[in-house]
């Protein structure tokens, strides 16, 4: 450390050469060098600090480029690491998706094995409360209902998140809020069940869920046993329930979810330890 006015000194230096490197935040790091002979008492000339220069690096991506990484990130959120979790934005201001983008998490949430585990838990649960009753029981009557809920769940994936959205230039995700009021959280979470982001980053009906309730409701008509099918009456309960189900949903997320997805907690963490 050198006193106020920068002098410094050192004692008992051996002889033979030295060198010194100076360094003070803001300036840029000065060094030195020379050579000590026995017994010299050697005076350094002297030093001048000068500020560093500061670079910034600013890299442009194109829209798409920066939603492909977002979304990237988003297909490792798995509920516990096994659940899929795909359609949920821990960034706020995310890159709205591209059509591509937005059939590639509903395709990847379509086949995914665990998809295919919870629509079977869902047509046992149906087979055992006799729900539907015109597809009977046993294998064949399993199977016709695991057929129809993998269906609901098709269309109403297809149509709510990937065709109508493209069309309607809507996102598809829900975005976690996180912040605010429980009550205010509440609210914007069964808000989300009716309202989306769209593109262009502003709120909006969501107009694409909504109608693929209904195509979904209206296709399930096609395969319902014909004493379960009431035309216009089913497809708005398959509508409502879908509407319901998304608002649950949201509220899940929104005070549950977020805390079982360990990718997402990893981000997070991950961003405090670099501020």
């Amino acid at each position: 450390m050198s006193s106020d006015d920068g002098q410094f000194s050192f004692a008992n230096v051996p002889p033979g050469p030295f060198h010194l490197t100076i360094s003070a935040v803001p300036f840029a790091m000065q060094t030195y060098s020379g050579s000590l002979a026995p017994g010299q008492s050697y005076i350094v000339p002297q030093i001048t600090m000068i500020l560093a220069t500061v670079t910034t690096v600013i890299r442009v991506e194109p829209v798409e480029v920066v939603a492909e990484h977002q979304i990237k990130a988003q297909e490792q959120q798995r509920v516990l690491g096994v659940v899929p979790n795909f359609y949920v934005s821990y960034v706020p201001n995310a890159a709205p998706l591209d059509r591509k983008q937005k059939a590639e998490l509903s395709w990847k949430t379509a086949i995914d094995p665990v998809t295919f585990g919870l629509i079977g838990a869902i047509a046992g649960i149906q087979q055992a409360t006799n729900d539907f009753s015109g597809y009977g029981q046993g294998a064949e009557g399993y199977g016709k209902r695991y057929g129809a809920s993998y269906a609901d769940y098709a269309t109403g994936t297809l149509f709510g998140s990937v065709i109508f959205p493209s069309l309607l230039k809507q996102d598809p995700r829900y975005f976690y809020k996180g912040m605010g009021s429980k009550r205010s959280r509440i609210m914007y979470a069964i808000a989300n069940s009716v309202i989306c982001k769209g593109d262009n980053g502003h709120w909006q009906p969501n107009t694409s869920s909504i109608l693929g309730n209904l195509v979904s409701g209206g296709i399930s008509n096609l395969y319902y046993p014909p004493q379960n099918r009431s035309g216009v009456k089913l497809t708005f309960e398959v509508a409502l329930v879908g509407v319901a189900a998304t608002a649950a949903d949201n509220l899940l997320q929104e005070f549950v979810v977020r805390k079982l997805t360990p990718s997402a907690r990893k981000r997070e963490s991950a961003a405090l330890g670099s501020q």
